[in-house]
């Protein structure tokens, strides 16, 4: 029976990823809460309005902040790239949710994932590309 139950409410997934940060998130038909790895969403990224703003964005460009709640499973990565990969994921689920939000949600550009990550270290350099300093003699 509680198979049937779960089943019948709407659960949708997404998957978000930016830098080395991935969150799973699922929408559940609620009042608008963010919850991000059992913590409420404004204490997880340190009552930081814009990160806030970030994670909910696709949300907001529908007219749904109060319609749905996020529940996010995000690991890896500082928390920049953690409200990135969150706002691709909540878009992402946005669109299982309806296809018609797809068209909204790629013009404010939120289902593009972003391809900026570390270059990795070079020999002979400090850094990517950072050299020592030169010594003529």
């Amino acid at each position: 029976m509680q198979v049937a139950d779960q089943s019948k409410r709407a659960n949708y997934m997404g998957t978000g990823r930016r830098k080395s940060s991935v969150a799973r998130v699922r929408l559940l038909p609620g009042t608008g809460v963010l919850t991000i790895n059992g913590k409420p969403g404004d204490l997880y990224l340190q009552f930081n309005p814009s990160y806030l703003a970030i994670a909910k964005a696709p949300l907001e460009t529908l007219g749904l902040e109060n319609e749905y709640d996020i529940f996010v499973n995000a690991s890896g990565g500082g928390l920049t790239g953690q409200a990135d990969s969150i706002r691709l994921g909540v878009a992402r689920a946005l669109c299982e949710l309806d296809p018609e939000n797809r068209k909204p949600l790629k013009i404010e550009g939120y289902l593009t994932r972003d391809p900026r990550a570390k270059e990795r270290k070079k020999y002979g350099l400090r850094k990517a590309r950072k050299a020592p300093q030169f010594s003529k003699r």
